[in-house]
């Protein structure tokens, strides 16, 4: 099965937000509401260090994956 790298997400116990979740590695969720970012699983140090500069990259695609999401929902 191909899946998406990104999906939009909400919930019911929080109203006010949308989630934006990344499903390949690193595996994370953005909340809209407050740009915090939150990884679905656990990096090392050593990783971390080596993701910040694609982190960068990844929350940007994040960014163009919410605008065209939005843009079909306006059609």
């Amino acid at each position: 099965m191909e899946r998406p790298k990104f999906i939009l997400g909400d919930n019911t116990d929080f109203p006010d937000d949308i989630f934006i979740v990344h499903l390949d590695y690193p595996r994370f969720l953005i909340n809209l509401k407050d740009d915090e970012v939150e990884f679905l699983e656990e990096i090392d140090d050593e990783d971390e260090r080596e993701l910040e500069s694609e982190m960068e990259h990844l929350i940007t695609l994040a960014g163009e994956f919410y605008d065209r999401e939005m843009e079909k929902y306006e059609e």
